[in-house]
């Protein structure tokens, strides 16, 4: 690309649409907001006048079919994504979307299909990824296996309490009047009872950031080992043996947000301490421990790391990408995995 502003277009100015996506691509360097398409028109034109957005579109296919955009933001329910995003791949452009890529597998493979077919890129909203500790830890990571300084990596452990994920990150929101409109949703899992796909949906919903990260800190691919019939616990194992678990809120805290991951080695580890998602200008905290022993003083080490929030590097990350200036954190090859993973959960537990 030449070094003209990223033209981006919206579909959807919601509660994460507006709070997690849109006030972050505003005025960041190097990014234009074009349009936006909303199907509320009073929210449409409030979100527009408030973010300085020139043009404000009914519908994802109005907005299509006037502007020309070097990539899009649709942040949607993904429940949504299977109808909704081969339309907007189409298009032939970049496509940014929450996560995950689609409510079922199914969902997802329709997804991927048109992406294909249309040579556009789809970059997956898993913003841990893109948080400042998490970026350094995984640094860290790569080079401590590669020099075999600490050892090998012998277990992954996340730990994802319920809590408050929001931390006012809503606040200044701008809302409007007038009913919802409906909305077109994706047929449910064809493998699944009712009853069985509504448990792998709230699954997906909450813990699906945690199922990536795993992969994310293993450096591979794994599998489900063990899933705890009572909910609390799923043990994985990567492709090289390296076991993992993640702990699904065997507490919960009301003012607070408690999500950490600690890889360990033979000797050492590399911590996390990750903010609530929607928390402004707070990256998150990494410390890497190093006992090498023979008479050697063990040395942790906590960078200081810039005021960044994931949400904001997330942006920057997709506006870069744009300009093949960096590679999405996750696309959607990788996030049908997780999808994987997750119907692999509930196979397990549910035993269907």
């Amino acid at each position: 690309m030449d070094e003209r502003p990223v033209r981006i277009g919206f579909v959807g100015v919601g509660s994460m649409g507006q709070c997690a996506h849109l006030r972050n691509y505003a005025g960041l360097p190097g990014c234009e907001v074009v349009a936006l398409a909303e199907l509320r028109a009073d929210v449409a034109r409030k979100v527009a006048a408030r973010y300085g957005v020139p043009a404000v579109y009914e519908s994802h296919r109005q907005m299509l079919e006037h502007e020309q955009l070097d990539g899009i933001v649709a942040s949607q329910p993904f429940a949504r994504h299977g109808t909704l995003l081969p339309e907007l791949v189409a298009r032939g452009v970049p496509v940014f979307i929450e996560k995950p890529l689609a409510g079922s597998i199914e969902s997802a493979r329709k997804v991927l299909d048109a992406a294909r077919r249309s040579g556009a890129w789809i970059m997956v909203g898993y913003h841990k990824r893109s948080d400042p500790a998490t970026v350094y830890a995984r640094r860290e990571i790569d080079s401590l296996r590669t020099s075999g300084e600490l050892g090998r990596l012998t277990y992954v452990r996340i730990l994802m309490p319920a809590g408050d994920w929001i931390a006012e990150g809503f606040s200044g929101m701008v809302t409007g009047e007038g009913e919802a409109p409906r909305l077109e949703w994706d047929p449910p899992a064809p493998d699944m009872p009712a009853n069985v796909f509504e448990k792998y949906t709230r699954f997906v919903n909450y813990y699906i950031h945690q199922v990536n990260l795993m992969r994310h800190m293993l450096c591979e691919g794994y599998e489900v080992a063990y899933a705890d019939p009572s909910g609390v616990l799923l043990v994985v194992k990567s492709r090289s043996g390296v076991p993992g678990v993640i702990e699904m809120s065997p507490y919960s805290t009301t003012v607070d947000w408690q999500e950490s991951v600690l890889v360990a080695f033979e000797k050492g580890w590399v911590s996390l301490e990750l903010p609530a998602p929607l928390a402004v200008n707070r990256p998150g905290k990494v410390t890497v421990y190093r006992d090498q022993g023979g008479g050697r003083t063990p040395v942790a080490t906590t960078p200081t790391l810039p005021w960044v929030h994931a949400m904001k590097a997330q942006a920057m990350t997709f506006v870069r990408a744009i300009r093949g200036e960096a590679k999405p954190p996750c696309d959607a090859e990788e996030a049908l995995e997780d999808l994987v993973v997750a119907r692999e959960y509930i196979r397990m537990v549910e035993g269907v």
